[in-house]
């Protein structure tokens, strides 16, 4: 009977097998049928190009029908999950300074030193981690020439948020084994560094079979603020005062500094006068929240003020995130639609404001949902989720200060006063530039100031001669080349090179270099460093390479990863899900966090004169002399994308 079957099966799909790809036959055949139908979709659209020129509705079809399938085939867990350990809820109704009791089933998921998770199996380079030489590659493909922007669309606030972010979610526990890396001779003159060494990335045995080892985060991966707060309990202490639930601030609105001359701040590592300037920015944001609840609830403890106040404040970032920031890193009407129902739901935020959360994640939102929902593998963030962060183009030279006491000019422009390199603007060193430049001409200066296009051959050089920090903010001996290092590091923690990236994301793989760019400087370019070999191309520069989706400051192969995984960060996490409620977050504080819809709406709240005088743009994340975003009188969902 099972041969009769197979041979149907067999005859059915036999015609499929010249429509799909040939890389995607194996995958194709273990689908369940409801993947199989979703597959053909996604696939069909791929093929045609055509997904991001949809009518807006079709276009979420499609980002729902693709990020279903990778929430079943592109969520690898990595080490052993407990069995039969359960916690309650209840004993912790509040973030832990670990990340600990999130999961009432896995008590350790998305705490600190917790296991990355992986995207697709990890792919073993560990006798290819310098083929072709990573400083090669960095020299002749990622190093700036002229500095290229974003235009109006993405300013410097929106590449200091997204640093912010990545000091709340992920950082690699290190080995102290060092690496050493040497120019080769072809590319020696025009590196900084002739030589630079790095600590090795500390592998850990992980007990299971599937995947042996893995690599630690050292930060708590929950979106739980943890840049202001801290990922453990040491840290968390430090940031404190003990007083009203509050944080450490100084008065004029900056970090405190400790007796050896370092911020203080719940991650101090690799810093730089822009983080440093939201991490303020959110600690008054925290201690503004101790001050409402305590007014509207004078029986609170001291610690149900912190604990409250944090809950609030993490979730405050997350929705600027949510459908500000990657609104203003997507411009599209279609990802407008899709990030706004990440948060509201389909229904939107009218509806959700009115009658609470109705008819599960697809029309209420991930925020609110009855329970959380994890797809049957523990709550991570991922090594390729690391590796599609990796954005540093975004960062200048140089940071053009403005003349905030000149009157402002057309879509309140501001002339320069002078420019700083950003070189001064790092560690220490620029800890002391912002207490001389203050919060206001700093936010308002990066405000104005378009940030870095994420392309290549805009890799800031000063980035190639860098002094790493270790965790305490304390400077190592060691200078970095850190382009030659992302490079290194993507090799060394076995994640897929760009055209495997791209089959592990079900993406249809290039067969040539004119499949990635019609540059002809670009394809030459890559045909000298990687010869003919478009599997030997790096992730990072791929995507840098990539034709870019009109709109997209990011790459599509980027995009696919932050579809499952900005989801993820949402719809696991109780303190979005069930415990989003009076009871968890108290009625003011989840009015507080309703009644807030981006980075200008906390702006406004502590300093609203810089909005009001300074700021023309739409979000606080596009250039502020920019026009507004005029009103389309088309309902969001009936919208079609300009051809």
């Amino acid at each position: 009977m099972s041969l009769v079957m197979d041979s149907l099966k067999n005859l059915l799909l036999s015609p499929l097998r010249g429509f799909i790809h040939k890389d995607f036959h194996d995958i194709f055949e273990r689908m369940t049928l409801l993947s199989k139908l979703l597959f053909l979709i996604v696939h069909l659209v791929d093929k045609l190009n055509l997904w991001h020129r949809l009518p807006v509705l079709l276009g979420l079809l499609y980002l729902g029908a693709r990020r279903h399938l990778h929430q079943e085939y592109n969520l690898i867990n990595v080490g052993k999950t407990p069995v039969g350990v359960r916690s309650n809820p209840a004993d912790h109704p509040y973030r832990t300074a670990d990340g600990k009791y999130n999961d009432p089933f896995n008590e350790g998921a998305g705490s600190e030193l917790s296991f990355f998770g992986r995207n697709m199996l990890p792919v073993d380079q560990h006798n290819q981690l310098k083929k072709p030489d990573p400083m090669v590659v960095a020299t002749k493909l990622l190093a700036r020439r002229n500095f290229v922007d974003t235009g109006k669309q993405f300013n410097m606030i929106a590449a200091s948020w997204i640093q912010f972010m990545i000091h709340d979610w992920i950082d690699h526990l290190e080995d102290t084994k060092q690496i050493e890396l040497k120019a080769a001779e072809e590319v020696a003159s025009q590196c900084p560094l002739k030589s630079f060494k790095f600590f090795k990335t500390k592998e850990i045995p992980t007990g299971f079979y599937e995947i042996k080892t893995g690599h630690l985060n050292t930060r708590t991966p929950w979106w739980d603020g943890s840049a202001i707060y801290g990922s453990n309990a040491e840290v968390l202490k430090k940031v404190r005062t003990f007083k009203d639930g509050k944080l450490k601030l100084s008065a004029d609105g900056l970090l405190e500094i400790d007796k050896n001359g370092k911020i203080i701040s719940g991650d101090v590592r690799n810093t730089w006068a822009g983080l440093s300037a939201l991490q303020a920015l959110f600690v008054q944001e925290h201690n503004s929240v101790c001050d409402a609840l305590k007014q509207e609830y004078p029986e609170l403890e001291e610690e149900d003020l912190y604990r409250h106040a944090r809950l609030v404040t993490s979730a405050v970032i997350a929705k600027v995130h949510t459908i500000d920031w990657t609104v203003e890193l997507l411009k599209t009407d279609t990802l407008l639609a899709g990030m706004r129902a990440n948060w509201y739901g389909l229904l939107g935020k009218k509806f959700k404001d009115t009658f609470g959360h109705v008819g599960g994640s697809i029309l209420g939102g991930f925020v609110g949902m009855k329970k959380p929902e994890n797809y049957g593998v523990p709550y991570s963030l991922t090594e390729e989720f690391t590796s599609v962060y990796r954005m540093h183009q975004l960062l200048p030279d140089k940071l053009q200060l403005r003349n905030i006491d000149a009157t402002p000019g057309p879509n309140k422009s501001l002339p320069l006063t002078n420019e700083i390199p950003l070189e001064d603007l790092i560690g220490g060193k620029g800890e002391e530039n912002l207490s001389k430049i203050g919060f206001t001409k700093q936010m308002v200066s990066m405000g104005h100031q378009a940030c870095g296009a994420l392309e290549l051959w805009n890799y800031p050089m000063w980035m190639r001669d860098l002094i790493p920090q270790d965790v305490d903010g304390t400077d190592r001996p060691d200078h970095i080349d850190l382009a030659a290092l992302e490079i290194y590091r993507d090799r060394e923690r076995s994640v897929a090179r760009y055209n495997e990236f791209r089959r592990g994301m079900l993406q249809i793989p290039i067969s040539k270099w004119e499949d990635l760019t019609d540059d002809e400087e670009v394809i030459n370019t890559l045909g000298e460093v990687y010869g003919d070999d478009v599997e030997e191309l790096d992730l990072m520069v791929g995507m840098a390479a990539e034709k870019k989706i009109k709109g997209f400051a990011i790459s599509e192969t980027a995009f696919f990863i932050f579809l499952v995984m900005a989801s993820r960060r949402l719809e696991a996490d109780r303190f979005f899900t069930s415990n989003y409620n009076e009871e968890t977050y108290t009625k003011k504080g989840l009015e507080w966090v309703n009644t807030t819809e981006s980075l200008k709406d906390v702006l406004d709240r502590h300093y609203p004169e810089i909005t009001e005088k300074w700021m023309n743009s739409s979000s606080a994340f596009s250039v502020w002399d920019s026009t507004p975003q005029p009103h389309n009188p088309i309902p969001l969902y009936f919208r079609v994308p300009p051809q």
